[in-house]
């Protein structure tokens, strides 16, 4: 008699478009723009596949709220930056919900570029400019479920379409010639190309990674890129 098992299984919400504007006191304010997705696994869930029944499974309208309340509620510090939410978003399912033993939140940055007028930053008009989109998500689960006493966590960030373009200085020559070449060597060329780079936080301890200036290494992993 053959058998089927189910060897990975997760569900989840997609495209939960969140907007956080900070709004400080001198007329200063900064906005946060993303697009996130949450999944959701555990071996409970599997009785859903085979069984039909849904009493474990949380709503994806409910995870959807649960991003809507974190996102209005949380210190705006906690959410401005994609790798801190990500990280609170996955960290609150797997806390409320004993089911769940991993959730994988992924993060879309929709990027906005404060206005300048004679020079000068604007304090709340922003245009969207063409440039890299920045990405983040995090993997966060329980090492003992369904205890959620002690947490593990993975995160991975980069960015793609950040289009370059070096008008001199590239060339193309010295390849293998044979009878199928027709390509000529060219000493110099213009290069033109969109970069896509992604990189991995190691830290001891959840706690150790929250305290990572994760602003400053995307800028610093796009200025030396």
């Amino acid at each position: 008699m053959e058998t089927s098992v189910i060897k990975s299984q997760a569900y989840g919400k997609d495209r939960v478009r969140v907007v956080r504007v900070v709004r400080h006191a001198d007329g200063w304010q900064e906005i946060a723009d993303y697009s996130v997705r949450i999944l959701l696994t555990g071996k409970a869930f599997e009785s859903s596949y085979v069984k039909g029944g849904n009493e474990v499974i949380v709503a994806t309208d409910s995870q959807k709220n649960a991003i809507f309340y974190l996102a209005k509620t949380l210190p705006a510090e906690r959410v401005m930056v994609p790798e801190m939410f990500a990280t609170e978003v996955a960290k609150f399912m797997v806390n409320k919900y004993p089911q769940i033993t991993t959730c994988h939140v992924k993060i879309l940055t929709q990027p906005w570029e404060r206005m300048k007028f004679d020079s000068k930053s604007h304090p709340h008009s922003f245009c969207r400019e063409g440039k890299e989109t920045r990405w983040t998500e995090a993997f966060v689960t329980k090492n003992s479920p369904p205890s959620a006493a002690a947490l593990s966590v993975v995160m991975n960030s980069g960015f793609y379409d950040l289009e370059v373009l070096k008008t001199t200085n590239s060339s193309f020559a010295g390849f293998v010639r044979d009878e199928l070449t027709t390509l000529q060597d060219t000493p110099d060329r213009i290069l033109s190309t969109k970069v896509q780079c992604q990189w991995k936080y190691l830290a001891t301890s959840l706690e150790a990674l929250q305290r990572t200036p994760f602003d400053s290494i995307y800028a610093g992993a796009k200025r030396n890129m």
